[in-house]
C-alpha cells in the first residue's frame, strides 16, 4: 500500500469517525436561523462597476427533475448573465442551502455540467486574488460541441470560505462538534470563450467588481469574514 492511499484512507477514517461524534453529540441547531435575513435576490445588485444585467441570455439550467431535487436542498438560488460595454458577458449561479450537507455535492458544476452532457476537460484548485484575500476557488472547462466554457467557483460553509473537497468537509465537521448545522453558499461564474487565461481573468475582474459593491455584512455571506 503506497503513502498516498495510506493516507487517503486514514483521512477517510477521521471523518467516518468525526461523522459519527457530530450526530451523537450535536444538538443541530441551525446557523441560519442566527443570522440575519439575506435574499440574494436583493442582495446582489442588477448593475456594479462595468457591469449590467443582460435577460438576453440565460445560464446553463438543469434538467426539471434535477431542478426539483435542488429546489429541496437549497432556500435560494440565483442565475444571471451581465455584459460590459466592450460586450463581454459573464454569468452568475449561486446556490444558498441553510442546512449544509452532503447534499451540497448534488450542485457541484463538476456534477451539474457533466449531467447536462457537457465533458468537464479542466478541473483544477487556485485562488482568485481579492482586496479581501485570496480566495480558493476551482476552476473548471465544461465541452460541448462548439460551446467552451470555463468556470470558476467556490464554496462558503458558515463563515469561512473553504477550499473544496476535504477542507469544506472538515469545516462542516467542525461546526457539527459545536452542535451548530452550518449553511452554505455554493459561487459560480462562467463565460463562452477557448482563451482561458483570458477567460480566468475576466471572471476574477466581474467577482472584484461584484464584492466591492457590496456592504460587508453581505458580502461576507459570499466570502466569508476575512482572518482578524
Amino acid at each position: 500500500m503506497n503513502a498516498a492511499l495510506r493516507m487517503n484512507l486514514l483521512l477517510g477514517a477521521l471523518l467516518l469517525g468525526a461523522a459519527i461524534l457530530s450526530r451523537a453529540v450535536a444538538p443541530g441547531v441551525k446557523m441560519s436561523d442566527q443570522r440575519p435575513s439575506f435574499s440574494l435576490e436583493t442582495a446582489i445588485p442588477q448593475a456594479f462597476g462595468e457591469w449590467r444585467l443582460d435577460t438576453s441570455i440565460v445560464p446553463l439550467q438543469v434538467d426539471p427533475e434535477t431542478q426539483s431535487r435542488l429546489n429541496k436542498i437549497y432556500n435560494q438560488t440565483l442565475s444571471r448573465t451581465y455584459v460590459n460595454a466592450r460586450g463581454e458577458r459573464v454569468m452568475l449561479s449561486i446556490a444558498y442551502g441553510g442546512d449544509q450537507s452532503d447534499n451540497m455535492s448534488v450542485h457541484k458544476p463538476e456534477v451539474c455540467y457533466a449531467a447536462q452532457g457537457f465533458q468537464v476537460e479542466r478541473d483544477e484548485y487556485g485562488e482568485l486574488a481579492s482586496p479581501y484575500g485570496q480566495l480558493p476557488v476551482k476552476r473548471l472547462l465544461a465541452v460541448t460541441g462548439n460551446r467552451s466554457e470555463p468556470i470558476t467557483y467556490w464554496i462558503t460553509v458558515g463563515n469561512k470560505i473553504s477550499k473544496v473537497g476535504l477542507q469544506q468537509r472538515l469545516e462542516q465537521l467542525r461546526y457539527g462538534l459545536t452542535g451548530t448545522v452550518a449553511d452554505a453558499m455554493l459561487f459560480r461564474v462562467s463565460n463562452i470563450d477557448t482563451d482561458l487565461p483570458h477567460a480566468y481573468q475576466l471572471q476574477a475582474n466581474f467577482v472584484n467588481s461584484l464584492l466591492a459593491s457590496m456592504p460587508p455584512a453581505q458580502r461576507s455571506r459570499l466570502i466569508g469574514t476575512p482572518p482578524g
